[in-house]
């Protein structure tokens, strides 16, 4: 699949590893949500872009909307706990994120795929399982060109925005499944292809 990326500067061809997770920084929101922040974490993140996009088994999914059937604005694929993920920087990920995080646990992970602005998510708390009484972490992962992830209090006020790609990590945790909404909006701005990989615990959607 040929897509135009624009590559990051400081995410050469030569560059390995990840970033220490100490490195990262929370931000405190309402109701007992929170959100660590890390910017560029997996080195690399260009390349491996290329090889999920070629790699990865896309499927595209249809959804039933009010009285119609619409398709997703995305591709998709979803890694459950007993499969193999399709990369080993993302086998690398993961065991950082859970030794970092621990006691909690990321077992899954989902991948979506915004080929260009129009691709995007509607508002959505992950409250799919344990999410919706429990506090929980999603950790989000994204590599390929950034685009903007949005999240607002279900109680109402600001939204708040990060730009997320060539790397960076964005974990949400506390209550923030419950309290807060995110969304990747569609936008008529130029953008390039972007990968999303959500590392998830066990019954959490």
């Amino acid at each position: 699949m040929a897509l135009a990326l624009q590559g990051s500067l400081w995410d050469g061809p030569d560059a390995a590893g990840l970033a220490p997770l100490s490195r990262v920084r929370r931000v405190h929101l309402t109701d007992g949500a929170w959100l660590d922040v890390l910017p560029g974490w997996l080195h690399g993140a260009d390349d491996l872009f290329q090889r999920l996009v070629d790699t990865v088994p896309w499927r595209a999914e249809r959804r039933a909307m009010y009285d119609t059937v619409v398709d997703v604005p995305r591709l998709l694929c979803f890694y459950d706990e007993d499969t193999r993920l399709p990369d080993p920087r993302l086998t690398e990920a993961l065991d950082a994120l859970n030794a970092h995080y621990e006691p909690e646990h990321f077992a899954t992970a989902g991948l979506c795929f915004y080929r260009d602005g129009r691709d995007s998510v509607a508002w959505h708390g992950d409250t799919i399982g344990r999410g919706a009484h429990e506090d929980t972490m999603v950790a989000i992962v994204s590599v390929g060109s950034p685009r903007a992830l949005l999240l607002r209090p279900r109680s109402g006020g600001a939204a708040v925005r990060h730009a997320l790609g060539h790397g960076d990590l964005l974990v949400m945790g506390g209550s923030c499944q419950r309290t807060w909404e995110h969304a990747v909006p569609k936008t008529a701005r130029p953008v390039g292809p972007r990968i999303s990989i959500q590392f998830r615990p066990r019954g959490v959607r």
